[in-house]
């Protein structure tokens, strides 16, 4: 076979006559300290396929995308990765052990016969892969914003008849999502996030020059009884294909196979898992664990050593098992600030490992914003991108970390900062929910998408 399958949460299996590449296998049952399960099997007979493929490919660290419990079923093929700044992942992974090849930005890189990729990393250590399989062309964004590379790839899918678009498109399942505000209320309106997700997911692959796209990077399911809230705000697979426009790139199933010799679309059928709602404590985690001394001490340095966060908050506040301790971060900013109230054995293990992503994904840490709006652009790029996973901590490594990413591709930042920058001031003067906003979201979408 000549195609491709796309199968469980993030998962593209491209073949030439044998399984060659595997994008993001997770096929483990869990993530995010068990708040994460699949939703859905992956059958055996990709399961086998993703197994016996020759090289792997993972877009960026967390571990719905590079989960290092999968890594030993993926018997013998070789790991690739993007041109991450800091190269934390090459370094991580060669230190268990594996075979790793970081692929340059911007190069094509045979991998068969009839299959090459190319990919893009990014300021947000994520990146996105294209895939040649026997000139079919596959643009995979899993969960990656766009900085800049649709100006890039769009141009490389003129080249193309058939272009098949990947990439993450919901109601925010997949980001952080238990915010409350200083009075208790919770930020996070379910009803208010389950707005059409193909439409926007068709404007998205017009910007990127794609015919097809499918729903991709998050069939997951919260399954700790902490998490299990946030399983309103995962959809159904109808819930993807409701008001899809007649016009303009076609929605596909969730699920597929595709020949790329003749272009043939199949439906794949995967079964659906049980969901069985656990304790947080069967995946090490009790609320009842309190904060020792040396727990303060390792997060005050945690924290302070991420210089940025001084120049936007007054204060980090963490609560476990009915303890509570306070980061003085900048008097200045003294009603300014953000609590986390988690369980010590997840809070202290991020820490410890640098992953503190994950439990903001993991959707069972409460966090409460005190005179500030939310968690972006000033504390989870600084705290899980750009120190975590890149490195950058203090207010010098920033700049020489932002100064990198900006060289490797000074048009397509500008391009990215001169379009966010419209879309910037839409959003300050209409509301995020309102009819006016979606309105000239579409328009911005339709314009960028002409651009060549």
């Amino acid at each position: 076979m000549l195609g491709f399958d796309s199968i469980g949460s993030a998962t593209l299996i491209a073949y030439d006559g044998e399984p060659i590449l595997t994008t993001d296998a997770w096929i483990n049952d869990d993530a995010y300290f068990g708040s994460w399960g699949h939703d859905y099997s992956i059958p055996p007979e990709q399961m086998d396929a993703i197994r016996r493929a020759k090289f792997h490919w993972f877009s960026h660290g967390h571990p719905d995308h590079l989960n290092t419990e999968s890594l030993p079923l993926l018997t013998g093929g070789q790991i690739l990765l993007s041109d991450h700044h800091g190269g934390r992942i090459k370094r991580d992974l060669e230190g268990m052990g594996h075979k790793v090849r970081v692929l340059k930005d911007h190069e094509w890189v045979q991998l068969s016969p009839r299959i090459k990729v190319y990919t893009i990393a990014n300021v947000n250590q994520d990146s996105i892969i294209l895939i040649d399989v026997g000139g079919t062309l596959i643009i995979n964004t899993n969960d990656s914003p766009d900085f800049g590379a649709s100006m890039h790839v769009r141009r490389i899918a003129k080249a193309y008849k058939n272009v098949y678009y990947f990439a993450l498109h919901g109601w925010g399942g997949a980001d952080m999502m238990n915010l409350f505000d200083a009075q208790g209320r919770k930020l996070v309106d379910p009803k208010e996030r389950r707005r059409p997700i193909a439409p926007r997911a068709q404007r998205a692959a017009m910007m990127y020059g794609a015919h097809y796209v499918a729903p991709f990077s998050g069939f997951h399911v919260y399954q700790r009884d902490d998490s299990a809230w946030a399983n309103v705000l995962i959809p159904e697979l109808e819930d993807y294909q409701a008001s899809a426009r007649q016009t303009g790139p076609r929605m596909l199933p969730s699920f597929i196979r595709v020949n790329a010799e003749n272009n043939e679309v199949r439906e794949i059928r995967p079964p659906r898992n049980a969901l069985k709602v656990r304790p947080a404590s069967d995946f090490g985690d009790n609320w009842s664990d309190q904060m020792t001394r040396e727990d303060a001490a390792k997060i005050d340095a945690y924290f302070k050593a991420r210089e940025h966060l001084a120049g936007s908050f007054g204060f980090v506040e963490v609560k476990m098992g009915g303890k509570t301790h306070t980061v003085d971060l900048n008097p200045a900013l003294r009603k300014r600030g953000i609590t986390f109230e988690a369980p010590r054995g997840s809070f202290m293990t991020c820490l410890e490992y640098e992953i503190f992503d994950d439990l903001l994904i993991g959707n069972f840490m409460k966090t409460t914003l005190h005179g500030v709006e939310g968690l972006y652009p000033d504390f989870s790029p600084y705290v899980c991108k750009y120190a975590d996973n890149g490195g950058a901590k203090s207010n010098a490594e920033l700049r020489s970390y932002f100064l990198h990413y900006f060289l490797r591709d000074p048009v397509a930042n500008i391009f990215k900062k001169v379009t966010t920058g419209s879309e910037d001031v839409i959003r300050k003067l209409l509301p995020a929910d309102s009819g006016l906003f979606r309105t000239a979201k579409n328009f911005y979408y339709q314009i960028g998408a002409r651009r060549p």
